[in-house]
């Protein structure tokens, strides 16, 4: 018998989120600080930048997680790799590195308490199930998923365009009944929910964070001629058609990933 103390009655953290066995907790501040790093820590807790945790109950279940996503478990809980031999580890390292996701994504069943290392990003929870033909992610996003969901790699579809585009050529896809995990630049609440019903959507940019397996997506140019994409100043845009949904942030990822990065470096 375990039992769990300073955790969910810690008036320090405070669930913002809970879906059937997973629960997001937030840390409203950081109280492990020093005279050399409480001014940071104090404002970025005041502009919403705290961590941000996963914790998943498993009751006889399975849940797969991103490698080395683990940081604490409790109970009847087992971990098994997904790779069932050298020509299968090959497979998975090459479709790792075209979707910038681990090739090996560990299995933790059982029963018991499983936590995810804390992260500063905004935690999503999605049902796949809801999802036309599964969910489709850019990349890095993918954290967890429950054990009966697959996932794999899909392909753009038209090669030359992606490439001139500077887009990649390969997305992971989550199918199946279940809820996934995705670490998301951007909060829930910022998001933009776009429902397509045979029509199409275009968008300047990498700012589509996830969409429907059911969507036909590819690079195009802005206009018909490379002429008038040259006289418009769009260039290439990302463009989804048919039926499905797609989640867009405000911004791109890499403006919100650049300037964390950049606040990282500035001393104070």
């Amino acid at each position: 018998m375990v039992s769990i103390k300073n955790l969910f009655e810690n008036d320090d953290i405070k669930t913002i989120d809970k879906k059937n066995n997973i629960t997001i907790i937030e840390f409203q501040r950081d109280v492990s600080v020093n005279k050399f790093t409480a001014i940071n820590e104090y404002f970025a807790s005041q502009m919403n930048v705290k961590r941000r945790q996963a914790l998943i109950e498993l009751n006889n279940s399975e849940f797969i997680t991103s490698a080395g996503a683990m940081q604490w478990l409790v109970g009847n809980i087992e971990c098994k790799s997904d790779v069932k031999g050298v020509g299968d580890f090959l497979g998975k390292a090459i479709k790792g590195s075209v979707t910038k996701e681990s090739a090996a994504k560990p299995r933790y069943f059982g029963s018991g308490l499983l936590a995810l290392e804390p992260t500063y990003s905004y935690l999503l929870i999605e049902d796949i199930g809801t999802w036309n033909n599964g969910m489709v992610l850019e990349d890095g996003l993918f954290l967890a998923c429950d054990g009966n969901i697959t996932n794999n790699v899909v392909m753009r579809s038209n090669i030359s365009s992606a490439v001139l585009g500077g887009e990649g050529l390969f997305n992971l896809k989550l199918n199946g009944q279940g809820l996934a995990i995705l670490e998301s630049p951007v909060p829930r609440e910022e998001l933009i929910e776009i429902e397509l019903n045979n029509d199409q959507v275009k968008i300047d940019g990498n700012m589509a964070i996830a969409w429907s397996g059911s969507l036909n997506f590819s690079v195009e140019r802005s206009t018909r001629s490379l002429v008038g994409s040259a006289v418009s100043g769009e260039g290439f845009v990302n463009v989804y058609r048919g039926t499905g949904k797609l989640l867009m942030a405000p911004v791109r990822p890499e403006t919100v990933n650049n300037i964390l990065n950049y606040q990282t470096r500035v001393k104070v």
